[in-house]
């Protein structure tokens, strides 16, 4: 059955998405400041006010949905209010540091940064797609599948961005190494953040056990507690495929190679895009976490080929090491 005006999630989906869309300059602005912040190898920064915006959320959310009984509305201007919070405090953070307006247009310097970021954007915009087709298919298996793949999705992203965090610091490490040719450096911050991030993710495999416990959190019906631990192995045993393939997508940032990671993602989302469009339609919600499994999966597995070619910017790590001379 798809999903119509007649759906019962329809009129509030459209509400929320409705109002969130008036949060998109806040989050292209906090995107865009982090990734600035990311070049001055300041990562602070960006987590104290993301952090102030997320806990004005917490704050605002429950009084407004509750407090002044807006429902779904309340949630949507919380969300949008949080996210503007945030973008105000980290322009306000860089404008100490950096002048925001150049004194002349011709100084943006558009086509350098068009050339570097348009097969990122290509990127970005394949993860995307393929995620909101994983959306759109659950929800057309009815609203408590689409109630218990929102639970799974959000305890799948959260564990799975502490990776993140982690290949944003061998980003920043590596990009300054790799400019001064200190492969030695390089290899060993590449190894250590593959290590941190296997482990982390392994450890995560953990969250199997308690999975239960933590849907609770977010729901006591017991139909979308049942269809949630139908999905628990697809997030808990995903997560150290997870972590390698953010871990591998800082590593090859970290030396600039920005258009295999552009091309390699656009074609493993057309792949993952195909499954997610026929999995479900066989197995269900399972078959919505089988595509995203196959999306981290295959990230993985092009993140380790490029690190395994002989050529290209890891050639160093396969070159024979040079005998000393007595």
């Amino acid at each position: 059955m798809g999903v119509s005006t007649a759906s019962p999630m329809y009129a509030s989906a459209r509400l929320f998405l409705s109002l969130r869309a008036l949060g998109a300059l806040a989050n292209v602005i906090m995107l865009a400041v982090r990734g600035i912040f990311r070049g001055f190898k300041d990562t602070k920064t960006p987590v104290l006010f993301i952090g102030l915006g997320n806990v004005s959320a917490v704050v605002l959310l429950p009084l407004l949905i509750y407090g002044f009984k807006l429902g779904i509305t309340g949630a949507a201007i919380s969300t949008v209010a949080s996210q503007y919070i945030i973008a105000i405090l980290l322009m306000w953070s860089l404008s100490k540091r950096v002048v925001l307006l150049p004194p002349r247009m011709d100084q943006l310097e558009f086509g350098g940064y068009l050339k570097s970021g348009g097969m990122l954007l290509g990127r970005t915009l394949s993860i995307l797609l393929t995620m909101t087709i994983g959306t759109s298919m659950a929800a057309r298996q009815g609203p408590t599948a689409m109630a218990a793949h929102q639970i799974c999705l959000q305890v799948w992203l959260a564990v799975s961005l502490l990776a993140d965090a982690l290949a944003v610091s061998a980003q920043a490490l590596i990009a300054s190494s790799y400019a001064i040719l200190d492969y030695k450096r390089v290899q060993k911050v590449a190894m250590f953040s593959l290590q941190i991030g296997l482990a982390s993710g392994l450890a995560a495999v953990g969250l199997y056990i308690s999975f239960g416990s933590i849907a609770r959190l977010f729901t006591n019906d017991p139909q979308v507690l049942t269809v949630v631990s139908s999905c628990a192995l697809f997030v808990c045993a995903s997560q150290p495929v997870n972590a390698l393939a953010f871990i591998f997508d800082g590593l090859h940032y970290g030396v600039s190679d920005f258009d295999y990671v552009a091309q390699a993602t656009i074609v493993v989302g057309v792949i993952s895009s195909l499954v997610l469009l026929y999995a479900p339609r066989v197995f269900g919600l399972a078959g919505v976490w089988a595509g995203l499994t196959t999306l981290m999966g295959l990230r993985m597995a092009a993140g380790t080929l490029r690190w395994l070619w002989k050529t290209g910017p890891w050639s160093f790590l396969h070159e024979e090491p040079k005998s000393k001379v007595c």
